[in-house]
């Protein structure tokens, strides 16, 4: 798909116009209802939906089907940063009614950072169509990878800053509370930054590693740098209001990372296929609308399963309780 320069400025002023217009509304602190999270998730799926049937009516049925394919994929991998969300936000005790800023202005810095390995994965790919086989290889490893941490016992897990964060706190000092959404403050003739600033940090550092996997397998369903970054920014932007609304959900999504890692592994393996055709090696290639149903079908599957087995842990972990209770009955009897 040919993208002049005047339609990537156009689109980055609609992106910032959206994002302006987002921060405007929220600007002042709150504690963020399930209906309004809800409302600003339909809102911005709507958005993105819209911006895939621009695409159908003037770049045709591919680079729709790339979008669109490219958001369910990036949006589902972003369930994931939402786990980490929480462990940060616990971590540095972020009051409820601030969680929402430093959402928008963390997501910020994670899109900014984005798009800088967009644009870097999109230059090297041009250069060298080897680097699939790496991609590839390297989404395969992180699906297995997945599939480890999912069987092993989380339940102790916490953050932990990366040496980037733990540099500027060292640098800079950190007050020893919140002042409201201040972001620097000035302590004893110095100027020192706030809780507020280092979680903000936090979060749009922490997920330049998500992107580590989620960029390659992004590349694996289009390789046009256009619909990379519009994909990933209509994703990153409504995760937002998503953490909101589905927040108290996530524990219940015990097969996420088992399906995240079916989806990684099928694109790992969608890579190399196609690597290998470019390198004039027969091998039948995986088409877009088959890519999408594939993403679809295990999502869908995963939420239901994920669901029962969450509904039958309750129902077991109730039943012992009743048991328990009736236990301690008889013996005070």
């Amino acid at each position: 798909m040919e993208v002049s320069v005047t339609l990537w400025v156009l689109t980055i002023v609609g992106l910032a116009a959206l994002i302006a217009v987002d921060f405007f509304i929220g600007r002042k602190p709150h504690d963020v209802s399930i209906k309004e999270a809800g409302i600003w998730t339909g809102v911005w799926i709507a958005l993105a939906g819209l911006f895939g049937l621009g695409l159908l009516l003037f770049g045709g049925g591919e680079p729709a089907g790339e979008f669109f394919a490219g958001f369910i994929t990036e949006k589902s991998l972003s369930v994931d940063n939402l786990f980490v969300f929480v462990l940060i936000m616990a971590k540095f005790a972020v009051p409820s009614q601030y969680q929402q800023r430093v959402l928008l202005i963390g997501v910020l810095i994670a899109l900014v950072l984005r798009a800088v390995f967009i644009a870097a994965g999109a230059a090297i790919l041009a250069s060298f169509a080897w680097v699939f086989y790496i991609f590839g290889a390297f989404l395969i490893y992180t699906a297995w990878k997945l599939i480890q941490e999912a069987r092993a016992d989380e339940d102790d897990e916490e953050f932990e800053e990366n040496k980037l964060l733990k540099a500027a706190e060292r640098r800079f000092g950190v007050a020893d509370r919140y002042h409201g959404t201040k972001l620097w403050i000035e302590e004893n003739g110095k100027r020192i930054m706030t809780p507020m600033l280092v979680v903000m940090l936090a979060i749009g550092t922490t997920d330049v590693l998500f992107a580590l996997d989620s960029i390659p397998a992004i590349f694996g369903l289009t390789q046009d740098p256009y619909i990379v970054f519009t994909a990933n920014a209509f994703a990153l932007m409504g995760l937002r209001q998503l953490y909101f609304l589905i927040g108290g959900l996530l524990k219940k999504l015990v097969h996420l990372s088992y399906g995240l890692s079916v989806i990684l592994g099928f694109i790992g393996v969608k890579l190399v296929l196609h690597a290998l055709h470019e390198s004039g090696v027969h091998v039948p290639e995986i088409s877009i609308p088959v890519s999408l149903g594939v993403i679809c079908s295990v999502l869908i599957v995963t939420t239901i399963t994920s669901l029962r087995a969450s509904k039958k842990q309750a129902e077991a972990e109730r039943a012992a309780a009743e048991s328990g209770d009736t236990s301690k009955d008889s013996v005070e009897a």
